[in-house]
């Protein structure tokens, strides 16, 4: 199976391919995330550490079960061959009505065939008020004119 774009990453396919991401991981479907992930991909994910495609599958569930209402913003942080840094902001809220703000940074590590096989995130959690919220657009896929973190000032 191939995800292009393909290694070794020009400007323009590694910012395709973070926005690519990021509207996977807007859909909140673990099996159409899971699927960008090798078979045997490797996480770090905050303390959490996972092997292969199915505990993905398995933890994205998880993740947003717990994450209601979670939207992402990611963005190009650097890139060099088959390797891309991002950084990232989420907002969700749990059960309770507690709204959170997640910042965090991923480094990325590619196949040949545009499979991620190393994801290492490191990822920090901030209370927000409601009415501090700055992702405010439709459940999904963030809209093309939505500002993008540097435009927020995050």
């Amino acid at each position: 199976m191939s995800r292009p774009p393909l290694p070794p990453f020009t400007l323009e396919a590694a910012i395709q391919k973070v926005r690519l991401a990021e509207d996977a991981w807007n859909s909140r479907d673990p099996a159409r995330v899971a699927l960008a992930y090798s078979l045997e991909s490797r996480w770090r994910n905050r303390a959490e550490f996972l092997v292969g495609r199915v505990a993905i599958e398995a933890f994205l569930k998880r993740k947003w079960t717990r994450e209601i209402d979670y939207r992402l913003i990611k963005e190009l942080w650097c890139f060099h061959g088959n390797r891309i840094g991002v950084r990232f902001a989420y907002e969700w809220r749990d059960d309770s009505g507690t709204w959170f703000r997640s910042y965090g940074n991923e480094n990325w590590e590619f196949d040949d065939d545009g499979l991620m096989r190393l994801r290492i995130a490191s990822i920090n959690d901030l209370p927000i008020k409601a009415s501090d919220r700055l992702f405010n657009w439709p459940l999904g896929a963030r809209p093309a004119d939505h500002a993008s973190l540097s435009e927020l000032g995050l």
